[in-house]
Order: structure tokens, then C-alpha cells, then sequence
């Protein structure tokens, strides 16, 4: 069973239908949508900021989400896919965005919808991503504009087959 953790007088709060594997971790002022699936080893650490993660949103293996106190939040719009093992620290990321296993985005970058950004890739702090486009290296830079229906079919059929993939443990 996932550890759910109050801190400050903070709960996690779990929308609908999400999956929380046995070993993942939410603590304090975390909020998910309804959909969602957080996967093994993933961390959700509201203890000294809000996380705030929409419907559909998928976060897989080994994901460690977090925020600065007082100076950073993390907001995480629908349809989203967060790759193995990505660090996302006070950072926006819109809807119907994909970030790549391995990556990183600091403390007040924004992604934009339906942007993609590489696997391995760092967003340093600040960075604003515009929606539709292709962002990749260390520190990650603008590699092209994507075509907006083909990244928006790519990235809602991930966000569909992790929510298949989450109803699979359900049935054991």
C-alpha cells in the first residue's frame, strides 16, 4: 500500500480512479486529479510547498517530485506524462506535455502544452517552453516545433495506456 503521509497539517488529497502502487510516496499539500497513476518508487513531497496534478496525468518508476519553501510550486495540467525516473521541482508543466525519462526541470520553468522534452534533458530554472516544441540536452535548448496533432495523438495515447496499464494491478 503507497505511503500517504500527513505534514503541517497537510493530507494528500486523491481524485477518482487513480493508482498508487505499493510503494509510492505523497506527503502533505498534494492534490490529484482523477486518472492519474503513480508508479513504483515514485515520490510526491508537499511538505513544504503544493503540488497540484490534473486528470489523466501519469508518473512513472522513480520520479521524485518537490518544491522550494515558500518560493516555488509544482502545477501539472491533464493528459501529462512524466517518464521513469524524472525530478520536477517547482515547475509548471501544462497540459498534454511529455517529459522524457531521466529529466530534469527546476524550480519556476514552465512547459508548455503539448511540448516535449527529451529524455535525459535539464530545463534550468526559469526557462518557459513554448507549447509545441521540442526541447532537449544539458542544459536543455529549443531543438524544433513539433506538429501539434501528432504530439497531442503521441502524448494522450501514453497518458491512455498508462491508465490501462495501472487497471491491470487492480484486477490482481
Amino acid at each position: 500500500m503507497a505511503l500517504i503521509k500527513s505534514v503541517r497539517g497537510f493530507t494528500p488529497k486523491i481524485g477518482e480512479n487513480c493508482f498508487l502502487a505499493d510503494n509510492a510516496t505523497l506527503i502533505g499539500d498534494v492534490t490529484l486529479g482523477n486518472d492519474c497513476s503513480i508508479w513504483f518508487n515514485t515520490v510526491l513531497r508537499g511538505d513544504v510547498n503544493t503540488i497540484t496534478i490534473g486528470n489523466r496525468v501519469n508518473i512513472q518508476d522513480g520520479s521524485v517530485l518537490h518544491t522550494l519553501y515558500q518560493k516555488s510550486t509544482i502545477e501539472i495540467g491533464d493528459d501529462v506524462s512524466i517518464g521513469h525516473n524524472v525530478t520536477i521541482h517547482g515547475a509548471t508543466i501544462k497540459d498534454g506535455a511529455l517529459i522524457g525519462m531521466g529529466a530534469v526541470v527546476l524550480d519556476h520553468a514552465v512547459v508548455g502544452e503539448g511540448a516535449i522534452v527529451a529524455a535525459g534533458s535539464v530545463v534550468l530554472s526559469n526557462t518557459v517552453i513554448e507549447p509545441g516544441s521540442l526541447w532537449a540536452g544539458t542544459p536543455a535548448k529549443f531543438i524544433k516545433m513539433v506538429d501539434t496533432e501528432q504530439s497531442k495523438e503521441i502524448n494522450q495515447k501514453i497518458a491512455k495506456n498508462y491508465l490501462m496499464y495501472s487497471e491491470w494491478y487492480t484486477q490482481e
